[in-house]
């Protein structure tokens, strides 16, 4: 629902002055009669639609119809006794804010019929003011057609843009987490593991120094070269966290494949000018692991990469020659191919698996990584 303060519409083209005419004018048709009866009537039913009308905004569920069903009967008895059509335009604005669908058309279809039925009403019998305002009566009518389905379209365009700001902040928050596990991963495989080997060979050539000085002479030049080997790692993985490009990676699966004396067929250009890094990065880590499976558990002889770039995405195609899907399952963990799927999750791309013989994988990921609801009437 909308605030009470918002009862002057945003939205509508219409400055809040002119919405504040609407509300003023009935006053002047309703003065204008001679009867007190009438003019204290119309007052009253004036009263009416705004109570109504301000109900309707502040409600939710049936309540809505129930409030806005009183607004169309005091908008009729308006147009028909005192020859003031222009409630039917504030309910054409809120008939549009009505965000169920067959609430909407309900509500719009009785307003339409019940505005054109009393206008025709008063133009039947033949009421003088009818004629003298015959074409701003025109241009209401062309309102009520109207502007319900713009607000109604304009909400639901609103509506589609928020949901879209809260997907994107979510794919950005869940990027971060994979991130930092991936990172956190890497550190304990890595860093910390060669850690933990200096601290246990500096504890042995610390006891070895008074004992056997040549063991602990090896021992040292051993914490050396694993202090070297721990460095070279954290080099290696900060440059993988500044990104990847994918023809730096098929460079590096080349020499993969070539030290496991496995023949590589490419196919495409591995230069993406309009892919979006993370989602390239991404593709990366993705064909690295394929191409580890398949060095690791295919028993292959041939592997070809076909690279294919579309208009919305790039495709992958990575096919071997080996035992097949099934078999190499048994040998592994099945890791390698769930976090290709997650990964893959996180930029809307996907993966499709096939064997028999040999393995096929093809990997797509889209060249855009694509990024509170307004509360509703109803």
């Amino acid at each position: 629902m909308d605030k009470w303060y918002q009862t002057f519409h945003k939205g509508t083209g219409l400055s809040p002055y002119i919405w504040l005419v609407f509300c003023i004018l009935p006053f002047y048709f309703i003065f204008g009669k001679s009867s007190t009866v009438e003019v204290v009537t119309g007052t009253i039913l004036i009263i009416a639609f705004f109570v109504c009308y301000l109900l309707a905004f502040l409600s939710r569920g049936w309540p809505v119809y129930v409030w806005t069903s009183g607004q169309i009967i005091v908008s009729m008895v308006m147009t028909v006794v005192f020859s003031y059509v222009y409630f039917s335009i504030f309910l054409a604005f809120f008939i549009g804010n009505i965000k169920n669908k067959a609430g909407f058309y309900t509500l719009y279809i009785i307003h339409l019929i019940t505005t054109f039925v009393t206008v025709n009403y008063g133009l039947a019998t033949q009421k003088q003011i009818f004629f003298t305002q015959f074409p701003f009566i025109l241009i209401c009518l062309v309102v009520v057609i109207l502007l319900p389905f713009n607000t109604y379209n304009q909400k639901k365009q609103d509506q589609l843009e928020g949901e879209l700001e809260h997907a994107n902040k979510r794919i950005a928050e869940l990027v971060k987490l994979e991130e930092r596990q991936r990172i956190s991963r890497d550190l304990h495989d890595t860093v910390g593991q060669k850690l933990s080997l200096i601290g246990l060979k500096s504890d042995l050539a610390g006891k070895l120094l008074h004992k056997d000085l040549d063991k602990a002479e090896k021992e040292i030049k051993d914490i050396r070269q694993t202090a070297r080997t721990a460095l070279k790692e954290v080099r290696d993985l900060v440059t993988k966290m500044r990104g990847t490009s994918l023809e730096d990676e098929v460079n590096n699966v080349r020499q993969m494949l070539s030290a496991a004396q496995i023949e590589l067929e490419l196919e495409g250009d591995p230069r993406l000018q309009s892919t979006a890094l993370l989602a390239e990065n991404v593709l990366c880590m993705c064909m690295k692991e394929a191409v580890t499976n398949i060095v690791k558990h295919s028993q292959a002889t041939r592997c070809r990469i076909a690279i294919e770039v579309s208009a919305d995405e790039v495709s992958l195609l990575i096919e071997d020659n080996g035992i097949g899907i099934e078999d190499a399952m048994e040998r592994s963990s099945g890791n390698g191919l769930r976090g290709m799927k997650e990964r893959l999750e996180f930029v809307n791309g996907k993966l499709t698996i096939t064997g028999d013989p040999g393995t096929s994988l093809i990997i797509s990921v889209p060249h855009a990584v694509r990024q509170p609801m307004k509360e509703s009437i109803t």
